[in-house]
């Protein structure tokens, strides 16, 4: 059966970004009532003002912050009384090498991308089991199961995530908890757009990146028939999946991947161009803000 979304508790962690946004949008069409935590609350009030229905909340908090966040499901407690789906969503990243980048962003990354979706799904545990219908589902990333080189600190976060999903996937299926994951490749959003005109992975442009219309549908999969997991590209999934098996095999294997993927990193650059979203100025490529 489909998903019922009629006057469902939806709270979305990183709502106002790419992503998040979308499933908003995508989700209050349907009749659900969103609450939309993310840090820029200008953004927040404008996604805010294009759902559909009314009900809807968002609050502007720092996702590092423990009291913050403490204060936020409090807030949700008294709105609402339950949380039905949860959606840890909020995620960064940087094209700063590890060997080169100072601690302190090594700590915020994995506070955004990993600890904060766990004090999270913990601090709406006694919300969700108020729900007929409890459920989980996280971002995670194909970044969750293939090395990035140039990024070890998403890898890491994204590589934590997905196993801390997997196991509460196991743990809370007998507490009436749904959990699970959609584990989307590259895919065309603000936080894509920057990471391309600063250099980024090559291997994330190995294949045009998805739409964010493609995560909305795998998320839309997972709440109407539950998975541990769900790919929006499984064609690409089964690719790395089946590279993993050989991790040794990697030295050899990511010359091939790399090429493919700085050739698809030109053509991605040269695209935001003629979308009007990046330009290169005296051979340097820069967002247009």
């Amino acid at each position: 059966m489909s998903f019922n979304f009629s006057n469902k508790v939806i709270v979305i962690t990183g709502g106002a970004g790419g992503i998040g946004s979308h499933l908003a949008r995508e989700f209050s069409g349907r009749g659900a009532q969103l609450v939309l935590l993310d840090l820029n609350k200008t953004r927040l009030e404008k996604v805010a003002a294009e759902l559909t229905g009314s009900n809807h909340h968002f609050i502007a908090l720092d996702l590092t912050n423990r009291e913050e966040i403490a204060a936020a499901i409090k807030e949700i407690e008294n709105k609402y009384g339950r949380v039905d789906v949860l959606i840890p969503n909020a995620a960064i990243t940087t094209t700063d090498r590890f060997d080169e980048r100072s601690l302190e962003s090594i700590e915020y990354e994995l506070d955004i991308n990993l600890r904060s979706p766990l004090v999270v799904i913990r601090s709406c545990i006694d919300l969700l089991k108020k729900s007929s219908d409890p459920r989980i589902v996280t971002t995670v990333s194909l970044g969750g199961i293939f090395p990035l080189g140039e990024t070890p600190m998403y890898t890491v976060s994204k590589f934590g995530l997905r196993g801390a999903m997997l196991s509460m996937s196991l743990d809370f299926m007998a507490k009436g908890i749904k959990v699970g994951s959609v584990m989307p490749s590259a895919t065309d959003t603000p936080m894509l757009h920057r990471e391309a005109v600063e250099g980024g992975n090559s291997l994330q442009f190995m294949d045009p990146p998805q739409k964010t219309e493609d995560v909305v549908k795998a998320f839309l999969k997972i709440l109407d028939k539950p998975k541990f997991e769900v790919y929006p590209k499984p064609s690409e999934s089964w690719l790395v999946r089946i590279a993993m098996l050989f991790p040794s095999a990697l030295p050899k294997l990511m010359p091939l991947f790399v090429g493919k993927g700085e050739r698809g990193h030109k053509r991605y650059l040269k695209e935001l161009e003629q979308r009007g979203i990046a330009r290169q100025v005296n051979g340097v490529w820069e967002i247009i803000e």
